[in-house]
């Protein structure tokens, strides 16, 4: 399985084929057709460098991979071929066994949740998962700023949009500072985040953060941890899984020092289906992955990608990859055709193997094999029989995923979500503020207005009662004057002498008498009896 120096493969003819230890964070490739023995080549691969002491992370598309856990058994329908493999290839050390898992899922169904805050992935990183612009990177940039500036944490999706949202309104006072910030930018980022929401980020980005040194874990018998993540429902969402992915291996390349060529890696990950990681994943991201790839072997970190065709990874990350393990390829259509002459290129020729005929003749658990030597440089193709695992070939059943789950090193550390005060949080409890404040302005800017209202109908009706006052003071001192005086006595005289005048005229002609007196008539004795009454007076 695994010795001193090499993980034990699989013979060509008589010779062995090992997988150097030393050139094993040189990264690595298992392509082939489906049916064609993939799996069995990963599962040998995994037992192997845990038997060496090497921790293993595993991505598991189909589900197969978490048979890891257990051990492999002769009541199996695989059982009698395995072992017919085992005399074959003179595999005296073949048995069956189980390998020290941890099984993890974002999703937290099928294993521990992974989480990691939106500070841990990091401006640069979310603008090459959302493929963003520079400028609006240089938003993005912004807020992260303005956040740590504020004492705003950063750590889950609501987070940044609240954070997007604020610095949105405060436009104006940031573009003096750190330039232009538009609407339009923060309106796409938002967009982006929506669509990688869509896709479940919301379960990916939170708190209790992931310790990356989980991955990094021995038994007690100094086998190293092989981590399972459940990916079937994560290959459904691939920013998902680009951003978790990205993550983890900057997160690795920034925690691991420089080690160079370590006797063997500190860590391995099989990235199982990887042509559906890279299907649908921006240029940026593709770039950050190729890169971190590239570098990330110097802290002693190897990456095996596992697909059907060696054309489904990208180049500049193909060339990459030293160890390569190439199963059946069918040529049927002019496609599969250049797919096979552009493996077949890849290797390091070798004369007594036809490459490109060969691949499309190989059995199934066969494969050419071509690895790093101990001196860097590619050992010449050779068509190998691949050895047989000894763990389970096939899913663990949901009661056996349930015991590994709560008896592994990790515990419920992680199964819980933590909601804690943060950016969102403190920006709500602001605006709320905010609102109070302005509420209560108001409340005292009606009450001025009702005050002032009522002061001012206080102010006309005492207006009202002074000029009632002055008129009737005027009135009373009108009444009181000395030519008010002369005018009312000199009424009261001509009524009095015209009263008897009248009263006598009456008199004298009811009862008769001298129609002729001296002084004329009646009207001559009114007019005389007023102007003596006015003089008397």
């Amino acid at each position: 399985m695994a010795g001193e120096t090499g993980i034990f493969i699989g013979t060509a003819g008589a010779a062995r084929q090992e997988l150097v230890l030393r050139r094993a964070n040189r990264h690595g490739l298992i392509a082939g057709a489906t049916g064609t023995g993939k799996t069995v080549t990963l599962q040998g691969l995994a037992e192997g460098f845990s038997a060496a002491g090497v921790p293993v992370f595993v991505a598991d598309v189909k589900g197969d991979l978490s048979g890891l856990g257990m051990a492999g058994s002769p009541t199996a329908k695989t059982h009698e071929i395995f072992a017919k493999r085992a005399q074959e290839i003179g595999d005296t050390e073949w048995c069956y066994g189980a390998l020290p898992v941890q099984l993890w899922d974002l999703f937290g169904e099928q294993g521990h949740p992974i989480r990691a805050t939106i500070s841990e992935m990091g401006p640069l990183l979310l603008a090459r998962l959302l493929d963003l612009n520079e400028t609006q990177e240089g938003v993005l940039n912004v807020v992260f700023h303005v956040a740590d500036e504020e004492g705003l944490l950063l750590l889950d999706l609501d987070d940044l949009q609240s954070m997007l949202a604020h610095c949105a309104d405060r436009a104006g006072e940031l573009s003096t500072k750190f330039g232009n910030i538009t609407k339009p930018s923060v309106g796409t980022i938002q967009r982006q985040l929506l669509q990688l929401r869509a896709q479940g980020a919301e379960h990916f980005f939170g708190e209790p953060a992931l310790d990356i040194s989980e991955f990094i874990r021995t038994d007690e018998n100094g086998h190293g941890v092989v981590n399972i993540l459940a990916a079937d429902k994560l290959m459904s969402s691939p920013r998902l899984y680009g951003s978790f992915l990205l993550w983890m291996l900057s997160e690795l390349f920034e925690t691991l020092p420089e080690v160079g060529d370590p006797d063997k890696p500190k860590l391995v990950f099989f990235f199982d289906e990887a042509h559906l990681l890279f299907d649908d994943a921006p240029k940026a991201l593709l770039d950050k992955i190729e890169q971190v790839v590239r570098l990330i072997r110097s802290k002693g970190v190897g990456v095996y990608f596992v697909t059907q065709n060696p054309i489904d990874i990208p180049e500049d990350v193909a060339g990459q990859l030293g160890n390569r393990v190439q199963h059946a390829l069918r040529a049927f259509t002019p496609k599969d055709a250049k797919a096979v002459r552009s493996a077949a290129e890849t290797f390091r020729a070798n004369p007594d193997v036809d490459v490109a005929t060969v691949i499309t003749e190989l059995k199934v658990g066969e494969a050419l094999v071509s690895v790093l030597q101990e001196d860097g440089s590619p050992s010449p193709v050779q068509r190998t029989l691949i050895r047989a695992p000894g763990t389970r070939v096939g899913p663990l059943a949901p009661e056996e995923r349930a015991v590994l789950i709560t008896t592994d090193a990790v515990g419920d550390k992680y199964d819980t979500p933590i909601d804690r005060e943060s950016a969102e949080e403190i920006l709500a409890a602001k605006a709320n503020e905010a609102v109070a404040a302005a509420a209560e302005a108001q409340a005292e800017t009606e009450a001025d207005k009702a005050a002032a209202a009522q002061a001012k109908e206080q102010a006309r009706l005492a207006k009202e009662a002074e000029r009632t006052r002055i008129a009737t003071e005027r009135a009373q001192a009108t009444a009181t004057s000395p030519w008010a005086k002369m005018a009312t006595s000199a009424a009261r005289s001509a009524s009095s002498s015209i009263g008897r005048q009248v009263a006598n005229e009456i008199g004298r002609e009811i009862f008769g008498g001298s129609r002729k007196r001296s002084g004329g008539g009646l009207g001559a004795q009114l007019i005389r009896g007023v102007l003596g009454g006015l003089f008397r007076g």
